[in-house]
C-alpha cells in the first residue's frame, strides 16, 4: 500500500547569472531545454514528485534564484527554510567557479549548516572543448567543504535526474538517522497528505517587486 503521507523538501539553486540554473531546473521539472532563456528576475519555484526506495514519495519544491547582485537581498530570505542547496557553476567560466566560495559562505550565514545538504554542480559539460574548470577541481572543492559533487548538462540531459535524486536521498537518509526532521516554524521539511493534484508538476514565478513587498512584512534571515 502506498503511504498516506509524503514529505516535501525545499531546495534552492544558487550561483552566478548565466551558469544555467533555470535550464537545469526546467529540464528536471518539465523535460524541456531552452538554448536561450531570459535571466531569472526575483525567484521562480517549480515542483516535482519523486518516489524513492521503499515507496517513499518526496515532493521537491525547488527555488531558482536570480544570480545578479541587485537581487541578492531577495535570495537571502529563502535560505532559512531550505534543506537542500545546489551551488552551480559553469565549467567554461572560471569566474563562476571562483565565486562558488562566496555563494557557499553566504548560504552558511543564513542557515544551520547541519540542516542543509549541499551539492556542488559543474554545469554545461556538453561544452567539454571549452572547459576551463577541471572535474578534479570541482571534486576537491566539494570534498574540502563536505559537499556532494556532480557534473551535469541540461542540453544533453546528463546527470540532471541524478543530481536532484541524490540530494533528496541524502536528506531522507539524514531523517532516518534522526539528524533532520520536522520542526515548527521551519519549512525545509514538511509532512503532507497525499492528494491527487500533489503528483502534478507545477511552477510559479514571483517578480522582484512581489518579493520585496513580501519581505517588508517579515524579518530577513541574515539581519543582525
Amino acid at each position: 500500500m502506498k503511504p498516506k503521507y509524503f514529505y516535501q523538501f525545499r531546495i534552492i539553486l544558487i550561483g552566478d547569472s548565466t551558469v544555467g540554473k533555470s535550464s537545469l531546473l526546467r529540464q528536471f521539472t518539465e523535460g524541456q531545454f531552452f538554448e536561450n532563456s531570459d535571466p531569472t528576475v526575483g525567484v521562480d519555484f517549480h515542483v516535482r514528485v519523486l518516489e524513492l526506495k521503499g515507496d517513499v514519495r518526496i515532493k521537491l519544491q525547488i527555488w531558482d534564484t536570480a544570480g545578479q547582485e541587485r537581487f541578492r537581498s531577495i535570495t537571502y530570505s529563502y535560505y532559512r527554510n531550505t534543506v537542500g542547496c545546489l551551488i552551480i557553476y559553469d565549467i567554461t567560466n572560471r569566474d563562476s567557479f571562483v565565486n562558488v566560495m562566496d555563494w557557499y559562505k553566504e548560504a552558511k550565514q543564513c542557515v544551520e549548516e547541519a540542516e542543509v545538504v549541499f551539492m556542488l554542480v559543474g554545469h554545461k559539460i556538453d561544452k567539454e572543448s571549452k572547459r576551463v574548470v577541471s572535474t578534479e577541481e570541482g571534486e576537491c572543492f566539494a570534498e574540502a567543504h563536505n559537499m556532494m559533487f556532480i557534473e551535469t548538462s541540461a542540453k544533453v540531459l546528463c546527470n540532471i535526474e541524478e543530481a536532484f535524486i541524490s540530494v533528496a536521498e541524502e536528506v531522507y537518509k539524514r531523517m532516518e538517522r534522526g539528524e533532520l526532521g520536522l520542526r515548527d516554524g521551519w519549512d525545509g521539511i514538511k509532512a503532507l497528505p497525499m492528494r491527487p493534484h500533489d503528483i502534478l508538476g507545477i511552477s510559479h514565478a514571483l517578480s522582484a517587486e512581489d518579493l520585496i513587498e513580501q519581505q517588508s512584512d517579515s524579518k530577513k534571515c541574515c539581519s543582525a
